[in-house]
């Protein structure tokens, strides 16, 4: 809920009845007032406050060091601006795995503090106790399945996941796991078109991919990539619809020709 106890118009029940119909749901991230002001307007379904925020906002390589305080404020930039999409907030490294009691009261910080409609959460048998303890605060809980970036020490690469059939089995029963444990939904990152495809088709609620193929309930990306304002990551699920690093630099460049010879501010532009 908003501050002003207004209910959001897009809700989980709303995403569940959009996968029966078979319409597609869409998710963009957000990390501040102004984008997610931008994103509400143009009828986005789900704004994700990614812990993305960490190389998107901060400049780190991982999403490693992002922290609860941190994450808990760019969520509470969001809501600020949000009337209609549901807003998940990432749920960081460090605050859920391998401790369920530490799990469940992050997440009822992260909603009291934020107000944001759901928690995600990364991983599945190895932290199925963590995500039934949230649910079983009332907090509900998107899984993220496939390439799980909090790992990637572990895994020690980006590339596509569970194209190994033990790994694609894992996928499969992780995937049934969280639905029955109650996640509401459920991302797959960067894993086979056709892998996704059976996920989706096996369980009721919505798949949101991420370089997981056509097939799926719903998309995701980084809004700063498909804006083309981070140049250095092109990975092939990766569509830019616009250019706006080109455009912001050629815009900064102007200003600074302009000061520079003293064409900025001119007679109308002053007091």
């Amino acid at each position: 809920m908003s501050v002003e106890g207004k209910k959001r118009v897009v809700t989980t029940h709303r995403l569940f009845e959009m996968k029966q119909r078979g319409e597609k749901i869409t998710m963009l991230t957000a990390y501040d007032y102004t984008m997610a002001k931008i994103l509400d307007a143009a009828g986005i379904d789900i704004i994700l406050v990614g812990d993305s925020a960490a190389n998107v906002m901060a400049g780190y390589e991982t999403t490693l060091p992002i922290t609860l305080d941190k994450m808990i404020y760019h969520a509470q930039s969001v809501v600020r601006a949000v009337k209609n999409p549901m807003v998940v907030v990432d749920m960081p490294f460090g605050t859920y795995q391998g401790n369920s009691k530490e799990a469940v009261m992050s997440a009822i910080r992260m909603m009291k503090e934020s107000e944001a409609d759901a928690v995600k959460l990364e991983g599945g048998a190895e932290v199925i106790e963590s995500v039934r303890r949230i649910l079983s605060a009332g907090i509900p809980v998107m899984g993220h399945l496939g390439l799980t970036p909090q790992s990637i020490l572990k895994f020690g690469t980006y590339s596509v996941r569970a194209k190994e059939e033990a790994e694609a089995e894992k996928l499969i029963a992780d995937a049934h796991l969280l639905e029955e444990a109650g996640c509401f939904a459920i991302v797959l990152e960067k894993i086979p078109a056709n892998l996704a495809a059976r996920v989706s088709a096996e369980l009721k609620i919505p798949i949101i991919g991420i370089g997981a193929g056509r097939e799926v309930d719903g998309q995701v990306l980084v809004t700063h990539d498909m804006l083309g304002l981070n140049q250095d990551f092109s990975p092939r699920f990766l569509r830019r619809y616009h250019n706006l690093y080109e455009e912001m630099h050629n815009a900064f460049q102007h200003y600074v020709k302009d000061v520079k010879a003293r064409d900025f501010p001119d007679e109308k532009e002053q007091y």
